[in-house]
């Protein structure tokens, strides 16, 4: 008695090309991409400085959470603003600006009073912020 094998089926195409064309498009863009954005020069970001004492005199600009200004106490519209900040300016070229913003303050609403601050030509500009609890090392 003979025992007849069963007839071989035709073969596909062997999946071990295509892994070998996954891997290296892998390898490739992962040489080739950045994984995150960086900067062609060396950037030190800045150290805050906390537990020193506010720096005294100058005028104290404070906004609110919801984008309200007072200048050294007093309620003001953003239009009136630049008006008041260059009459203080103007006796006093060396006059500090603290700036006391709410923390939920939006920093679309601070950073222009920056600029405007600057170009008025407040040449010293302070935040003032709350420090945090340090971590234990």
């Amino acid at each position: 008695m003979k025992i007849r094998r069963p007839a071989r089926g035709t073969i596909g195409e062997p999946i071990t090309a295509l892994i070998d064309v996954v891997f290296f498009l892998l390898v490739f863009f992962m040489l080739i991409g950045r994984m995150d954005a960086t900067a062609p020069f060396e950037v030190s970001p800045p150290e805050a400085q906390t537990g020193q004492d506010l720096p005294a005199g100058g005028v104290t600009l404070s906004v609110s959470d919801e984008g309200d200004l007072a200048l050294d106490g007093t309620l003001l519209a953003l239009n009136v603003l630049e008006t008041a900040l260059r009459h203080r300016h103007e006796g006093n070229s060396d006059i500090r600006l603290r700036i006391n913003a709410h923390q939920d303050a939006e920093l679309r609403t601070v950073l222009p009073l920056v600029s405007l601050a600057e170009e008025i030509g407040f040449d010293d500009i302070v935040f003032i912020v709350t420090p945090g609890e340090r971590a234990s090392p």
